[in-house]
């Protein structure tokens, strides 16, 4: 499990972390940018700018909850755009 949170959040699928964490910076950066815009910023703040969870959700005003959904939702279309 993730320790960068701590939240009672489960998910039926998994996106393949393998495969996001292969993406150099610049591609990882254009995958998020075809996002839909809802998702842009999360991602955003978690996977380019490394930043927490805590803080993420506090400058988008969500939920940590909502954070760790729509960073799932991100990484999954991440992982389906390159099949």
């Amino acid at each position: 499990m993730d320790k960068e949170f701590d939240l009672d959040v489960t998910f039926e699928q998994q996106a393949d972390e393998a495969l996001i964490a292969s993406l150099s910076p610049e591609k990882l950066s254009k995958h998020i940018q075809n996002l839909p815009a809802d998702l842009v910023d999360a991602a955003t703040g978690i996977l380019i700018e490394h930043r927490t969870y805590s803080d993420v959700s506090q400058q988008l005003g969500i939920r940590q909850q909502e954070l760790v959904r729509a960073v799932h939702r991100a990484k999954l279309l991440i992982s389906e755009s390159q099949n």
